[in-house]
């Protein structure tokens, strides 16, 4: 791989990630503060994105496998979402909100899978090249936060919306960047069937429908994570002001482990063992979690999802290109992004908070029993992949 294609790619995977980590950490503090959401109204907005990934990437994927070049796909959906974001950090009412953040939703919905498949299509060989340019979004995700934590120190929070305005900036910068990436073609499927038609015939392997509902199973319980932990940590004895900066754990571990473990852990262990190591990392959080001290033992445990989150969620992605062919390879990333980041994190959102609504009494949440439910399904999700898949 040549230094300018790494280089072309790497700024790709930051500006992807950076852009969503511009507003998700911190959406929710404008809505609940300065415009009086309710807590159901800000799951709205932020569902808002989940819905879109059922629908928007097997529409996209058809779009980019038969008629539109990648990279011009993914610059005008950076440019037109730069301009909703615009318009979102003016909108004060929830039904204002909603609309405007659903239809940036299938804008940015629709480029993530494209991000992933460009990057594939140009790497000669994806399993050990492809970590060193997912390592940016981690990355990103940290140095954005950093950048607008840094903003307010000097200018102050204001209403909240600047958060807004940063990623509409970020994604004017991406939409353009995508102008000089690599040009990929679509690669038009072969035969008469439509490439997501295609892409659903993969269910027909065994292996390939096992990874997807366990995929799916497992994304659901990572809602347990995002959902619960800020507020869990306020709990055990974490100041709120240091929760952000403690939870950064993930995404340092994720950096170093998708630097020096991913890459080889495949090349050594088989798909098999690095997606189970990566769904026992989640299992063994949650069994930490449940434990609910020591402190350091719980806040020392995020690593855990860093870890997982390499070892299946971008293993899982190389995974799904190493078993599509090249002709349906957006649409098999498309696929799975539907199944994890549409249905699994949208209903994963609804049951964990059926769950944490059951077990939270005088409003104070029963962490422990909380806990203990993810930690039944993951090790169940576990124990299926190490005796049913063969990677």
């Amino acid at each position: 791989m040549s230094w300018q294609l790494y280089l072309g790619l790497s700024v790709m995977m930051f500006l992807e990630y950076a852009i969503w980590g511009a507003w998700a950490p911190v959406l929710a503090a404008r809505l609940l503060g300065p415009l009086k959401f309710s807590g159901k109204q800000t799951g709205w907005i932020y569902g808002t994105l989940y819905l879109a990934f059922i629908v928007s990437p097997l529409v996209a994927g058809q779009i980019v496998d038969r008629w539109i070049a990648t990279e011009y796909f993914l610059a005008v959906a950076q440019l037109i979402g730069g301009v909703l974001l615009f318009i979102a950090a003016k909108k004060k009412t929830f039904r204002g909100l909603f609309a405007v953040m659903g239809l940036y939703s299938l804008c940015y919905a629709a480029s993530v899978p494209r991000v992933n498949s460009l990057m594939f299509s140009h790497l000669t060989d994806p399993n050990v090249q492809s970590p060193s340019i997912f390592i940016w979004a981690p990355i990103a995700w940290v140095l954005v936060g950093w950048l607008l934590s840094g903003w307010r120190q000097i200018k102050g929070t204001g209403d909240g919306s600047d958060c807004l305005k940063l990623a509409a900036i970020l994604s004017f910068v991406m939409g353009v960047f995508c102008f000089a990436l690599p040009h990929t073609p679509p690669p038009g499927a072969g035969g008469d069937a439509l490439p997501f038609v295609e892409a659903l015939s993969m269910l027909g392997n065994t292996n390939f429908l096992i990874f997807l509902v366990i995929s799916f199973v497992v994304t659901s319980q990572v809602q347990f994570y995002f959902l619960g932990t800020a507020q869990y940590l306020t709990d055990i004895g974490v100041q709120s002001k240091n929760v952000p900066a403690v939870m950064t754990i993930a995404q340092i571990t994720q950096t170093i482990a998708t630097l020096f473990a991913l890459a080889y852990l495949i090349e050594h262990l088989g798909f098999h063992w690095t997606l189970a190591i990566g769904v026992a990392s989640w299992l063994a959080l949650y069994l930490v979690y449940s434990l609910e001290r020591p402190k350091l033992l719980v806040i020392s445990s995020m690593a855990f999802h860093g870890i997982a989150y390499v070892l299946f969620v971008i293993g899982g992605q190389i995974y799904v290109n190493s078993v599509a062919s090249k002709e349906i390879i957006s649409s098999a990333q498309a696929l799975l992004s539907v199944v994890t980041m549409g249905f699994g994190l949208f209903l994963g959102t609804q049951f964990t908070g059926v769950v944490m609504d059951r077990f939270r009494k005088e409003d104070k949440f029963q962490w422990r029993p909380i806990f203990l439910v993810p930690c039944t399904l993951t090790a169940a999700c576990a124990v299926a992949f190490v005796l049913f898949f063969k990677g």
